[in-house]
């Protein structure tokens, strides 16, 4: 089978791998649509590992079941997570599914860039969703980062009828403000310094976008009847963004930390504000079996829509382009590749 073998963003090289074998307990999916991650150009995570087939967002057809398998079937439409918690450990227990040990060390074989993924049977217990009609395969794609942006928003508190301000309008963040929006938030602010994004904030539905380059504190006191808001979820590990998240969280309102920055960064964080101020700070990583169940429910039902977000529907053959679109984050939002 074809495979898109990662050595670095500019270097994706399309292989010949042999067709994964299935065992008992697992199932063999045909990828129909696999989209390309903001995580999968992060180069200083990703290229100690390389060579690798990378891909994590992925629709699927299943092609062939093991022995016991019951819960699906030959020609079912799936979403299949390639990371999974055990369910039964003191973190799955208390509603932290994501730092489960189980979690951080399942996956499928090889990866989502590829025209076949043998799934494990842990993954097939517990990460196989089937895919209503009402989403595509291009859609379903977006599966697993809507279920991290349901989670974030979730464990941040969120309720309906405040300000919410999102730094950073890359996918992660338009899904924020879709589903702040959809959720009964009062007013969305988002930003970038990307003019192509700053567009695309506000076709998401941002009430207002601010240029990243600005004093963004004070055009959210500016935007918001001269306060602050009550929740701030930062889409970007840049110290500079996350900075200016902090000082746009209102007294009493939360901060979500939604993505990382790169290992050697350091944010200073303005304490005694913080602290004065009862500012809550939270973070959220990846999504668990509840949030890709609460996710599909939201896709199937148009509740939140994200067709509009996919700008680049490329084959296989041109993963390269595809990886370079991403990490150049100029003029493309979500990138979908078909095997």
């Amino acid at each position: 089978m074809r495979a898109a073998m990662y050595y670095a963003n500019d270097d994706v090289r399309i292989v010949d791998l042999p067709k994964p074998r299935i065992g008992p307990g697992e199932i063999l999916v045909k990828v129909r649509s696999s989209g390309i991650c903001g995580s999968d150009v992060m180069e200083w995570y990703r290229r100690p590992k390389a060579p690798l087939v990378l891909g994590h967002e992925i629709a699927a057809e299943v092609v062939e079941v093991g022995a016991g398998v019951d819960r699906v079937k030959v020609g079912d439409r799936v979403f299949v997570s390639h990371h999974v918690p055990c369910g039964q450990c003191r973190y799955c227990l208390a509603g932290h599914e994501t730092v489960c040990d189980t979690l951080r060390t399942t996956n499928f074989d090889p990866g989502g860039f590829a025209e076949f993924v043998r799934v494990p049977a842990v993954n097939v217990k517990h990460g196989v969703f089937a895919l209503p009609k009402g989403i595509s395969d291009d859609e379903g794609v977006f599966v697993e980062p809507f279920a991290c942006v349901v989670r974030g928003q979730r464990l941040a508190g969120f309720r309906p009828g405040h300000t919410v301000v999102v730094i950073g309008s890359g996918v992660a963040g338009l899904l924020h403000v879709k589903l702040a929006k959809a959720s009964g938030a009062a007013k969305v602010i988002a930003t970038d310094i990307v003019e192509y994004r700053k567009a695309a904030a506000r076709k998401a539905g941002a009430d207002v976008v601010i240029d990243g380059r600005e004093d963004v504190p004070a055009k959210v006191r500016e935007a918001n009847d001269g306060l602050l808001a009550k929740y701030v979820i930062t889409c970007t590990g840049a110290p500079k963004a996350i900075v200016q998240g902090l000082g746009s969280v209102d007294r009493g309102g939360t901060v979500l930390f939604f993505a990382p920055s790169e290992p050697t960064a350091k944010v200073e964080i303005p304490f005694n504000a913080v602290w004065r101020e009862e500012v809550t700070m939270t973070s959220s990583y990846g999504g668990s079996p509840r949030d890709i169940q609460e996710a599909i429910e939201l896709l199937a039902t148009r509740q939140v829509t994200v067709a509009d977000l996919i700008t680049h529907l490329l084959p296989l053959a041109e993963a390269g382009k595809g990886f370079r679109l991403v990490a150049q984050a100029e003029d493309s939002l979500k990138v979908v590749l078909r095997p």
